[in-house]
This record gives structure tokens, sequence and C-alpha cells, in this order.
């Protein structure tokens, strides 16, 4: 089977191309992606001296370009697209929405039309809870929850779904999307909540955390999401939604107490900044449809899922040099050090 991963250089892609390589050995994995700048392709340097031009390859080139697109599709004879390739900061999109609009929307519909032409066999569109707003101290997302994204980010991606939903019911075409709550694990971003706090707190400054911290969020362990995808590949009904979470709500505060713990260093370094504009209060997933048909439930809990990841960060600083650019310098200086 040949798969294309769109942002496979990305957090959640780049793992899952370690997950299916390690697993499988049938399997050719065709990794395009723009190199955006969370895009890292030190997170698969160990996959490209094991497997480039055998069992992985890569192509630089944005969702966007058509001619590129297809061109990779027909020279790889690509069977699946799994579409990691997203804009996804949420503080980014309230800066500048553009580039979401560009990437999530046209992109996503480029991906589409271009893989309806050559008749793949499966495309797996990767997509989040925040599609779904925001909840109140009760209750869960289920597939049918309606839509209402409340940050740029979160519509670009709503957007994007739609898109899929319409290419199964007019073109027919094996659509599957997935939505996930928060991811956490090794080659995240540092600009996201768990590797900012963990490098904030080894150089001893202040931690940003948003109005009261008790904004919930459901976590979720990278290898976790890898694996719900995996089984939607393997059993996923073209047409569906299928949600995954980790069952494991909780408090931004307690994440960062928690990871300030691990650490061995003083709450006091907490910072409370200006609120985000529209921050979503909650998030939960229901999965139980992922549940029953697929036979998915979370195989990491956060204790250990936070331990496996700290440990991973504690181990690879040099990577967190690599990706720390002047511009990630600026934005973050822009977002947290001055509100």
């Amino acid at each position: 089977m040949n798969i294309l991963v769109t942002g496979g250089a990305g957090f959640i892609g780049s793992n899952f191309i370690h997950y299916i390589l390690d697993r499988y050995h049938d399997v050719r994995i065709i990794n395009l992606d723009k190199l955006t700048y969370a895009g890292n392709l030190a997170n698969l340097a160990d996959v490209a001296q094991k497997w480039e031009g055998n069992r992985y390859f890569f192509v630089q080139a944005d969702i966007v370009d058509q001619k590129k697109v297809l061109a990779t599709l027909e020279e790889y004879q690509v069977d699946v697209i799994v579409n990691f390739a997203a804009e996804s900061h949420v503080d980014r999109s309230i800066d500048n929405p553009y580039p979401f609009v560009q990437t999530n929307v046209l992109g996503t519909q480029n991906l589409l039309e271009c893989a309806r032409l050559v008749k793949v066999k499966r495309f797996i569109h990767v997509s989040t809870d925040e599609v779904y707003g925001s909840l109140s101290d009760c209750g869960k997302f289920c597939e049918d929850t309606p839509l209402a994204p409340n940050s740029p980010y979160a519509a670009s991606k709503a957007s994007s779904d739609l898109l899929c939903r319409s290419y199964y019911k007019t073109y027919g075409f094996p659509v599957i999307i997935t939505r996930c709550s928060n991811n956490y694990g090794p080659y995240q971003f540092p600009e996201k909540l768990i590797p900012l706090t963990f490098l904030k707190a080894i150089n001893d400054q202040p931690i940003p955390v948003y109005g009261n911290g008790q904004n919930v969020r459901d976590w979720i362990f990278v290898e976790d999401h890898c694996y719900g995808i995996e089984l939607v590949l393997q059993k996923g009904e073209p047409g569906k939604v299928y949600n995954f979470g980790g069952n494991a709500e909780k408090q931004n505060l307690e994440v960062v107490k928690t990871i300030l713990d691990f650490l061995d260093k003083p709450h006091s370094l907490i910072s409370f900044v200006q609120d985000r504009p529209g921050h979503d209060f909650r998030y939960a997933m229901d999965f139980s449809l992922a549940q029953k048909e697929l036979g998915f439930s979370p195989q990491v809990d956060f204790k250990e899922g936070i331990s496996r990841t700290i440990t991973w960060y504690q181990n690879n600083l040099d990577w967190i040099e690599d990706v720390q650019s002047g511009e990630y310098l600026k934005f973050m200086e822009k977002w947290y050090g001055k509100k």
C-alpha cells in the first residue's frame, strides 16, 4: 500500500509516519509537506536514514499546488491519503486568518479534487474537536454535535470538514473524517501548552496561563491518536466521522502544575495573562462510536503520557533549539510576553 501523508513533517504527521513504518513492512509512505515554521524534517531523520528511497519518500510541496499534488499522486501510485496538513495554532489564526483559509480550506479542496481525479481508494481527513465549539461543565461532543467554531482556525477546519462531506455526498468519494482532542507527545512545536511550559520551566521563566487557567481540555497521547487513524484505515466506513479522545480532561492550570511538579519547579513561575479572544471553555470527546465500530480505546493514561513526553523533551534539547527560529521567538513575545 502506498500512503500519501500530507503535513508529515509536523507534530502528529511525523509521529504517524514513525508509527506506521514501525508496524507495517508492506507500506510505503510519501510525505508531502510545505515545510512551514512547524514542519521539521529533523522529526524524521531516523526514518529517512533507514528507509529513504525504499519505504519513505519526501516531496516538498504545498497542498494548494494542483500540478504538484497530481504529479505526486500519479508518480507514486497513491492508494490512500491521510491529510494532516494544516495551519493549526489558534493564536496565529487570530493574528492572521489568511493562511488558515488558504491551507485548511483551499488546500483540502485541492487535495480532494486531485484524489478524486486519480481515483484514490481512501481519503482520511484529520480534523479537530475545536470545530464543535465550546462546552459548559457537562456533556461531551459526539459526531453529530452541530459545528460551531469560535476561532478562525476552528472555522477553517470546519469548512474543510464540510468540503470532505460534500465530496462523499456528491461524488461518492471515499472520505472519512476524524476529530481528535488535544494531542501531546514528542516532536510537538513549542508554541503549544505542554512543550511551551516545559521550555519556560527549565529556563526558570514565567509560564503564561490564559485567564484563570480553568479552561478544560481532553488530552490524548499522540501515539493513541495514531492508533485511532490506523483503525480508520483498516475498518472505517466512508462518509462517516469518528471522534477520538484520551479520557483525560484537565484544566490548563492543572496541566502546567503537573509539569512543574515533574521538573521540581515552583508554582510561582505561573503567570496569568489576558485571556485569548473567543477562548473556548471546555472540550470533551464522546468516542463511543470509534469504540463500537473500530475497537478504539486510549492505551496511554495522562500520567504515563506526560512522563514520556517530558522525558523526551529532556533528552532532545538540541531539537528544541533547532526549531526556535527568530519568527517563533518574535511571535511568542508578541502573544505571551507583553500581555
